[in-house]
């Protein structure tokens, strides 16, 4: 290494010696020449068909050598676009050449020139029209000689070995970089299957799809109504919250099953094996919640509580899990959870990709219990609105109080302010999925005389607790739903507005049925069904038969805040 340093120190010293007197011998960028290479395999127009019986077998790109008119060395990259890609900009395939980009070969099995025409969206057995190029490199000057060339894939369609979903439905933000993997499952003798699945959340309206890779090109898969297609249309989320994401590969369908929660039932917590113990979905397919552990013994996950959905451990592993109806498919056997500690804990379901799991670890995060005070009230920006009714240590009301995002709220033993101050310690109404038709979280109550405020404007119903201490926030998000048949209906997103209104503008069918309801705690009809305007009952009004011509409607109802009565109108526009 010193000799070769050495060397280039003398070289460097040699040309600032003599460039003064010997510039003219070099050629200034620019004023040299860089001939394209003489492509002679594959010949042009060559048809070549990909036998997948022989995926080693290789098609061979050689030329004649491009040429620098100044002498400088020369390198090679072979690029393949689709022959309607305007440009190489983003080739399907690229590849220096032998020797570090020396030689004038290169060799391309049938095997990765079929991944580079299948994640090019060619389909299995389709002839590809293809343009490929020799792109000469000499310096910062290239060239670039081009020919045309028809391909025939394999016979059978490629299937990846990963598959990740991304899009603007989806909790990576639409960065395909940052698509979220599925797990691949294995089949019943253990092996790896073309099965997988995930746990993410989707947002109603928008897409998404699945991709073999985390960048492009790759395989795309794409669909609608159960079925995927490769770089089929994007699918649309119908709705918003947390699923069970299926994808089967060997009949090209997906499922999805909505987790309203995954809960905790068994011997270790209160009630026991008729409990349940709600975990909280953190985002990333991750549940967690604390959870105090009152015996020893054995329990699993639930989800939604049902039964069928049984989240238990993989026999002779220390903390893997397996759903309880999936466990022969997958070649495994299962058993209930062992659990040896009693306390309080916090409770991690992990059901990313990389391995389905669960731990414990113990809490110490545990906030005393607050003394239960006679009386509470709730202000806003100062002003006492709303008393709460006491049972035990629990503070609650029935009325769904309007509340607004640009107010400050307080809470307080005495009626004028005077007592002692609550609060709590984050935004009410803050959730990952805002638009579910139950939305609902606990925040940590304090003794403190700091504000609290809203993410937006919502009616918030309240149970407090001091023993916790928590106070659980939950507010109802309504929709129209419209149907001439019951199983065809369509459930329209109404948008909330201050106090207690909900909104929608949509298009309606003359001689439909309408009601207005929040599956299915809350559902209005009227009294009065086929006017345009009338009052609203919950769980005894009729449905609406109200719309005599087809055409856009602004759908308005105010609700009484205990959401048991109301007005509706509907104004054609």
């Amino acid at each position: 290494m010193k000799r070769l340093l050495l060397k280039t120190g003398i070289l460097i010293f040699a040309f600032a010696f003599t460039a003064c007197e010997k510039e003219d011998n070099l050629q200034p960028e620019g004023q040299w020449d860089l001939s394209e290479a003489v492509i002679l395999a594959p010949t042009a127009d060559q048809t070549i068909i990909l036998d997948e019986d022989t995926p080693n077998e290789t098609i061979t790109f050689n030329w004649d050598p491009a040429e620098s008119s100044a002498g400088y060395a020369v390198t090679y990259e072979v690029l393949i676009k689709p022959s309607n890609a305007t440009d190489f900009s983003a080739p399907i395939f690229a590849s220096e050449s032998y020797n570090n980009g020396t030689a004038t070969a290169l060799s391309v099995s049938y095997a990765d020139m079929d991944e580079a025409l299948a994640f090019a969206g060619f389909l299995a057995n389709q002839e590809a029209e293809i343009t490929f190029a020799i792109k000469a490199i000499s310096l910062s000057k290239t060239s670039m000689a081009t020919s045309e060339l028809k391909v025939t894939r394999f016979e059978t369609e490629a299937l990846p070995q990963t598959l990740y979903i991304s899009g603007t439905a989806t909790e990576n933000s639409n960065d395909l970089s940052q698509a979220i993997a599925l797990k691949r499952l294995t089949d019943s003798n253990g092996a790896l299957s073309n099965n997988y699945e995930v746990y993410t959340s989707l947002v109603a309206g928008e897409t998404y799809m699945f991709y073999s890779e985390r960048s492009l090109p790759a395989l795309q898969f794409g669909g609608s109504d159960g079925s995927i297609e490769p770089f089929g249309d994007a699918i649309v989320a119908e709705n918003s919250g947390v699923y069970r994401i299926t994808v089967n590969l060997d009949n090209n369908t997906y499922q999805l099953l909505q987790i309203d929660f995954w809960s905790m039932v068994g011997t270790p917590i209160n009630g026991g094996w008729g409990g349940d113990e709600p975990l909280d979905y953190k985002g990333n397919g991750i549940w967690q919640a604390s959870i105090n552990l009152i015996e020893t013994g054995g329990f699993v996950f639930r989800a939604n509580g049902d039964w069928g959905y049984l989240l238990k451990r993989v026999v002779g592993t220390p903390n893997s899990l397996v759903l309880e109806s999936d466990a022969g498919n997958q070649g495994v056997t299962v058993e209930d959870i062992p659990n040896n500690q009693t306390g309080l804990y916090i409770v991690t379901l992990d059901l990313s990709a990389e391995n389905y799991n669960y731990a414990f670890e113990m809490d110490d995060t545990v906030v005393a219990p607050i003394e239960t005070p006679a009386q509470l009230f709730l202000f806003e920006n100062g002003t006492m609105i709303q008393e709460l009714a006491l049972n035990g240590d629990v503070f609650s009301t029935d009325r769904f109080i309007p509340m607004q995002a640009s107010n400050s709220y307080t809470l307080n033993s005495a009626s004028d302010g005077s007592g002692i101050a609550y609060s709590v310690n984050g935004l009410l109404g803050d959730s990952l999925i805002p638009d579910g038709d139950l939305v609902s979280d606990a925040l940590t109550l304090v003794e403190n005389n700091n504000t609290f405020t809203l993410v937006s404007d919502r009616a918030i119903r309240f149970s407090i607790n001091f023993s916790t201490p928590e106070l659980t926030w939950s507010y109802y998000n309504f929709k129209l739903f419209h149907w001439q048949n019951w199983d065809d209906r369509v459930e329209l997103p109404m948008t909330y507005s201050h106090p207690n209104t909900f909104t929608i503008t949509a298009d309606l069918i003359a001689g439909s049925e309408s009601k207005f309801i929040s599956p299915w705690d809350f559902d209005m009809g009227s009294d009065s069904p086929t006017e345009s305007t009338g009052n609203l009952i919950n769980g005894g009004g009729s449905n609406l038969v109200n719309i005599n011509s087809d055409g856009s409607y602004t759908v308005t109802i105010i609700l009484e805040d205990d959401y048991q009565s109301g007005t509706y109108e509907f104004a054609q526009q």
